[in-house]
């Protein structure tokens, strides 16, 4: 199981403050995080939501189970755990100054493991999350996501690895159009245009 730790990631010349499986640590004031309630930008786009948590139980903070980055250009994307729903994505609009409408990154009923782990370059936005029995307890996950989002991030590509015990980073190349999932020796790669391939 990941650590829910801290680190500093620096993408395309900016350092960005990670926080995997983290609830908070983004940039930027909690009001600035929770973005106008309610209100829409004068464009009338679509992020006009609040930011969403996670249902699922935690008594300390920052909560394992969410976890957000900010982007160079001012966007914010954030991902939580939904108690036998899956993962759930939000991203922030800068212009607008509101979190887009909750969306599921993968639906499933299973045990969450703790931590999320989100990495951003060059407009890339790659995210690892698992699942498991008894994962949340310190088992090891059974299921681990692999997704990645470009452009407007509203559209990610996933892969889903079964038995398995998880990715433990995702490195992106310089220019965003390739992302490098790791565990061990084992590797999964993504390409923009081509998407996942194995090995």
């Amino acid at each position: 199981m990941r650590e829910a730790a801290a680190r500093a990631v620096v993408a395309g010349g900016v350092a960005l403050v990670l926080v995997a499986g983290a609830g908070t640590g983004v940039a930027g004031a909690r009001g600035a995080e929770t973005g106008g309630a309610g209100a829409r930008g004068a464009g009338g786009g679509h992020h006009h939501y609040r930011l969403q948590h996670s249902d699922i139980p935690w008594s300390g903070s920052p909560s394992p189970f969410e976890s957000r980055l900010k982007l160079p250009d001012g966007r914010r994307v954030a991902l939580h755990y939904l108690k036998r729903k899956g993962l759930y994505v939000q991203d922030y609009s800068p212009r607008e100054r509101g979190w887009s409408k909750p969306k599921a990154v993968y639906r499933t009923r299973a045990d969450v493991c703790q931590g999320i782990t989100l990495t951003a370059r060059a407009g890339t936005v790659a995210a690892i999350a698992d699942w498991g029995t008894y994962c949340y307890d310190g088992e090891p996950p059974q299921t681990s996501l692999a997704a990645v989002a470009t452009g407007g991030l509203t559209t990610w590509e996933r892969h889903i690895t079964r038995h398995f015990d998880g990715w433990t980073r995702a490195d992106i190349a310089r220019d965003g159009k390739r992302v490098t999932f790791k565990h061990h020796a084992d590797r999964l790669r993504w390409t923009k245009g081509g998407g996942f391939t194995k090995g």
